[in-house]
């Protein structure tokens, strides 16, 4: 394999303190195109983890010092790593200790003696997951969007793009790791409409004049969900109707408030002005927007632009 090859295949570390398993499984892997990681125990493969990303894991449960299902349970507790499937190496067969690898994170597991066909088939599958779900976040990340994926059982954040992560440090300081309890409740809850055939509204979490907004949209995972994020601010819808509809700053404030179900006393009080100047906006508004009363202003900006919440909110 040329090196420029190397660098653009898929990655996998293998964790083992046999060097007979590591060279057997070396030699499958990189004959089947894999760029390969070794790492004889646990420190040394949260290292290369860490620094390297593999696309999969293929780790030891039982090693000296830090075992298998410590260093998964690392691995998983760090954000940069816990998205890394892990497909576990074990001679140990009885229920509790298949059932032990996966409450540490694994993804996987194949029994020893090692099968080097077998690991190929598990690595191949779970590989197909990580390159999507890689070129997901990548996209993601280039456009600036700002998506999550969370698991509904325990509200982990599974990873986010840089900006999801900003937003929900904004609003739910010291909640990076671990959606707040709003928000697992407003997923269990579009969860379950939506499996009826229903759509649920989003979750609109004000912060003063700013308000983030979740919509829930996809299952990312066999056991995540996908959540959309957008933040507005009443100064940012102001300037979307200016933008949109050639608007005085004034004449998209007193807009802004009649989409939000305002009187023209209560605007006129909101702004500072008298109620017959704001009716006197209105008018310019009425005209620009090719309309005859407040209803229809709202109807025609709503439609425009995306508001995010009724009324009240």
């Amino acid at each position: 394999m040329s090196d420029f090859d190397r660098l653009n295949s898929d990655l996998v570390l293998i964790v083992d303190d046999i060097p007979e398993n590591l060279s057997v499984l070396h030699d499958a892997l990189d004959e089947s195109g894999y760029t390969v990681l070794v790492a004889t125990n646990g420190e040394t493969a949260l290292q290369r983890a860490r620094h390297s990303l593999p696309d999969v894991i293929l780790l030891d449960a039982m090693m000296p010092g830090i075992d298998g299902f410590e260093v998964a349970r690392r691995l998983k507790a760090d954000f940069s790593t816990r998205h890394i499937p892990i497909v576990f190496m074990t001679g140990l067969t009885e229920t509790e200790h298949v059932v032990a690898a996966f409450e540490a994170g694994g993804a996987d597991y194949v029994t020893k003696p090692i099968r080097p066909q077998e690991v190929l088939a598990r690595i191949a599958a779970h590989m197909a997951s990580a390159r999507l779900m890689k070129q997901a976040r990548t996209a993601l990340d280039a456009f600036g969007q700002a998506t999550l994926a969370l698991r509904p059982g325990s509200g982990r954040v599974v990873w986010q793009t840089p900006l999801a992560r900003k937003l929900m440090n904004d609003y739910f300081p010291g909640h990076e790791d671990d959606a707040p309890a709003a928000v697992m409740a407003w997923v269990h809850e579009s969860a379950r409409v939506r499996r009826e055939g229903r759509e649920f509204p989003p979750l609109h979490i004000n912060l003063g004049a700013r308000r983030l907004i979740f919509n829930l949209h996809e299952r990312a995972g066999d056991d995540e969900w996908l959540l959309v994020l957008r933040e507005e601010s009443d100064a940012a819808v102001v300037d979307a109707l200016m933008a949109a509809f050639r608007l005085t700053t004034r004449e998209a404030e007193v807009l802004y408030w009649v989409i939000k179900g305002k009187t023209s006393p209560d605007i006129g009080e909101i702004l500072g002005s008298s109620p017959r100047t704001v009716n006197k906006h209105l008018e310019h508004v009425f005209a620009k927007l090719g309309v005859e009363n407040r209803t229809a202003a709202a109807s025609v900006a709503m439609a425009r632009i995306r508001m995010g919440g009724g009324p009240d909110s």
